[in-house]
């Protein structure tokens, strides 16, 4: 970590706060003894699952972490949703690997495809408004997707393979927006789009307050629960699904891929890898040593790959390469300045956290 996350300090051994941070979040993790707690956890949601059609929810994107977890969910019994999220920009063996694995469990699986040229139109806003977090549209259709679904069966709870040991580390408050941010996203859409939000479920923090306290949906960080170890997890996967893995964190989506890999570093000067190795440092899943080495790389499997993503990305979005050169160069907008819910979310945080509540909060 670095002085592109505009929060960074370091305290007196030389750490930063976001590794420090992160180291104290793992040794309270390790202190509740998950890990022993998951027979309880599977208890009740087969309990509360009981007469209806499932259990749990699993939001699944093709990746490792949500590949393996819902393999685990399935290993213990549970009757699973799958929950995939298209918007078009999945990759072959994103769709591959989740076929594999859906067809191999024996569990059914619910794909939301929000209408391309919806999708495009939000693009653009985004790209003409010139916010960091363009994923931020993915992000909150991919949780409200999810708890639409939960909703729909009566289910009270969603499984995710998010996980602290591989993505614990806090992610600095200027390399990303609050996905929950309804009311920013339709702002930016009115300001700039042509198309209303039709195809796309979109969820804000009211929304979130009423699926989480109201209906009592829990969102759980499943892979918490286990000694979760990437490279294991990935080799099982291999053996068992003819599983083919991706080289960075999020890359099944092809524009995440673009997004992290060229987007973010060229426009905004963030490398997203900084946050995810130093998650595996910390968890003593890498060293530094090797970590420094990736980074001393491009953020992208291959300049041969990049330029490929590059002109499909131009094709796909009907641009020019002068266009994304352009909008390359123009400077940031803070997504505030296009309105903003997000001082709602933190006053009901605030509160939860004033009154001890336990309510599961994302």
């Amino acid at each position: 970590m670095d002085t592109t996350a505009g929060d960074i300090y370091f305290n007196e051994k030389g750490e930063c706060n976001f590794c420090a941070e992160f180291i104290e979040r793992l040794q309270k993790l390790a202190s509740e003894n998950k890990q022993g707690e998951i027979g309880k956890l599977v208890e009740k949601i087969k309990r509360d699952g009981e007469g209806k059609e499932y259990d749990c929810v699993f939001g699944i994107s093709g990746g490792i972490d949500s590949s393996y977890g819902l393999y685990l969910a399935k290993g213990l019994g549970l009757r699973i949703l799958a929950v995939h999220m298209d918007n078009g920009w999945d990759n072959e063996l994103a769709a591959n690997n989740i076929a594999n694995l859906v067809k191999g469990l024996y569990i059914d699986l619910y794909t939301h495809v929000i209408d391309w040229e919806e999708y495009k139109d939000l693009m653009e806003s985004l790209f003409k408004a010139n916010v960091i977090d363009v994923e931020i549209l993915y992000d909150n259709a991919m949780l409200a997707a999810n708890y639409q679904q939960a909703n729909r069966f009566g289910v009270k709870y969603i499984l995710v393979g998010t996980n602290t040991s591989t993505e614990g580390l806090r992610i600095p408050q200027n390399w990303n927006w609050l996905k929950f941010d309804k009311r920013n996203i339709k702002n930016i859409q009115n300001k700039f789009g042509k198309k209303r939000i039709s195809t796309m479920p979109i969820i804000g923090v009211i929304g979130l307050l009423y699926y989480r306290f109201a209906k009592k949906i829990k969102w759980i960080s499943f892979l918490d629960y286990f000694d979760y170890k990437k490279n294991e997890a990935l080799n099982l996967l291999e053996k068992k699904f003819n599983y083919k893995p991706y080289p960075y964190k999020h890359y099944e989506s092809i524009f995440t891929r673009f997004y992290q890999g060229y987007i973010l570093p060229e426009k905004f000067g963030i490398d997203k890898r900084k946050a995810h190795l130093s998650s595996l440092i910390c968890s003593g899943q890498m060293s530094r040593k090797e970590a420094l080495k990736i980074l001393q790389t491009i953020p992208y499997p291959s300049r041969d790959l990049l330029e490929e993503d590059i002109e499909y990305f131009l094709k796909k979005m009907k641009w020019t390469r002068e266009k994304l050169d352009e909008y390359i160069k123009k400077p940031e907008i803070p997504h505030w300045k296009y309105g903003t819910e997000k001082w709602l979310y933190y006053l009901f945080k605030g509160i939860r956290n004033r009154l001890g509540l336990r309510v599961g909060w994302q």
